[in-house]
């Protein structure tokens, strides 16, 4: 219970909480001018302690844009990829913020988030995994709020549920044909850093932050192998987007090694023999380029920083030129320019752009990573074994996202059928003349 006592010219709540080693102790705050308020304010701190298990301050003035801030700090940025993290403050800066981050975190109820989810969808008409995205940001940030903080008594977003869209998105996933693939790779020929990478993820199935990600150690000749033990990822230098206000035009990203998507995503795949010549080939030139360029060759280094946030270690990686003499062990980076340049995921862009427009193939990066899929079992590979290639992390996975119906595969179905209904015993029709009744 509260008690209430003066001190001098004020007075003082307290009430007594878990003894520690054997000794009573209290929590109390003196200060008030009079016995009510002090009565008062004991008791909010009192139901604040019983209910939460420690003393925190009040959160009754918190708007849900600064929870938010605390939310994206102190969970999704020890939870989440980094990139997932970044999408989600876009979705809380552009559309979050602005519509209801000015409501305290106490007032925001099921009715309201339903509207503002039902008026984005009307006014942007988003498409199914974006709207699921923001539904997302509420859903997780409140649930967080709710269940692990004890800062709401309920969760308000537990019922809100994204607008049935009536519409049927397209299928973004592009099946390259061969006759594409020839024709896309006739055109980068001359352009070996996005030519090599194109064969490479072609070949493997592999994510386009995997590709980038590779060095030369990942590649075993002997054994014909490919290693995937870490991915490339681009931050911004000076922490999460939302710290800083960047001069327009300044360049701020930086490449680090990331972690693979999940556990299953570290990997060992097997190669054939024509990209493991292509790879020697390319190899090759790469050492004939840094001799050529000499001093001038542009070198990347593993240097070892903490993250700002989680505090754990993390490799950034450092440019110089040849010449200068660096202390830290090289990244011996496989899709580089002829000079030497890294330019990570950011090496495609463009090339996809001439892909699109000149020859007019509407695809992405990782359609090489749904036609690898898609080739391996329409041509009758174990799907287990294709699981673990693309290092899902379950085999449903590789059903439900990348495994795509072709026109084979149903032709193929049909005929196997028709194989099997052969093998009845039906009479043959015979030819009538068609009569109306």
């Amino acid at each position: 219970m509260v008690s209430v006592r003066k001190r001098g010219k004020v007075y003082e709540y307290r009430f007594e909480v878990a003894t520690v080693d054997g000794a009573r102790k209290w929590i109390s705050k003196s200060g008030y001018p009079s016995k009510s308020e002090a009565f008062k304010e004991g008791a909010k701190a009192y139901n604040d302690f019983y209910y939460n298990g420690t003393k925190v301050q009040l959160r009754e003035n918190m708007s849900y844009a600064d929870f938010l801030d605390y939310w994206i700090d102190n969970y999704a940025s020890f939870n989440l990829h980094y990139s997932t993290t970044i999408s989600y403050i876009n979705i809380i800066k552009n559309h979050v913020k602005p519509r209801i981050g000015f409501y305290k975190l106490c007032q925001l109820d099921t009715r309201l988030l339903q509207e503002f989810i039902n008026k984005i969808y009307v006014e942007y008409a988003f498409s199914k995994n974006y709207m699921a995205s923001i539904l997302k940001v509420i859903k997780g940030s409140l649930k967080y709020a709710c269940y692990t903080l004890n800062y709401i008594n309920t969760n308000p977003a537990e019922h809100v549920h994204a607008p049935r869209i009536d519409k049927i998105d397209s299928d973004p996933a592009h099946i390259f044909t061969q006759e594409e693939i020839e024709k896309i790779l006739d055109r980068f020929k001359g352009t070996h850093s996005i030519y090599y990478s194109f064969l490479t993820a072609y070949y493997t199935g592999m994510r386009v932050s995997e590709v980038y990600g590779l060095t030369w150690d990942c590649v075993d000749f002997a054994n014909k192998t490919l290693t995937i033990n870490k991915n490339i990822i681009k931050k911004n230098q000076y922490g999460l987007p939302k710290r800083k206000n960047i001069t327009k035009g300044h360049s701020v990203g930086v490449w680090y090694y990331g972690e693979c998507k999940n556990p299953q995503s570290r990997r060992t795949i097997s190669i054939g023999d024509t990209l493991v010549n292509a790879l020697k080939e390319y190899k090759k030139e790469q050492e004939e380029n840094r001799k050529f360029y000499g001093d001038s060759y542009l070198c990347y280094y593993e240097k070892k920083v903490l993250n700002e946030i989680t505090k754990k270690e993390e490799i950034k990686l450092v440019e110089a030129k040849a010449e200068l003499e660096v202390a830290l062990p090289e990244a011996k980076l496989v899709f580089v320019k002829e000079n030497g340049q890294f330019l990570g995921t950011d090496s495609p862009k463009y090339a996809f752009k001439v892909i699109h427009y000149e020859l007019g193939i509407n695809s992405r990066f990782h359609d090489f990573r749904d036609t690898h899929a898609t080739r391996l079992i329409e041509n009758g590979a174990d799907i287990k074994a294709v699981s673990k290639r693309l290092g899902h992390s379950t085999i449903q996975t590789t059903y439900n996202i990348y495994v795509r119906v072709t026109n084979k595969m149903e032709v193929d179905t049909v005929d196997k059928f028709e194989e099997y209904g052969n093998t009845l015993n039906i009479p043959k029709t015979v030819d009538m003349p068609y009569q109306e009744t």
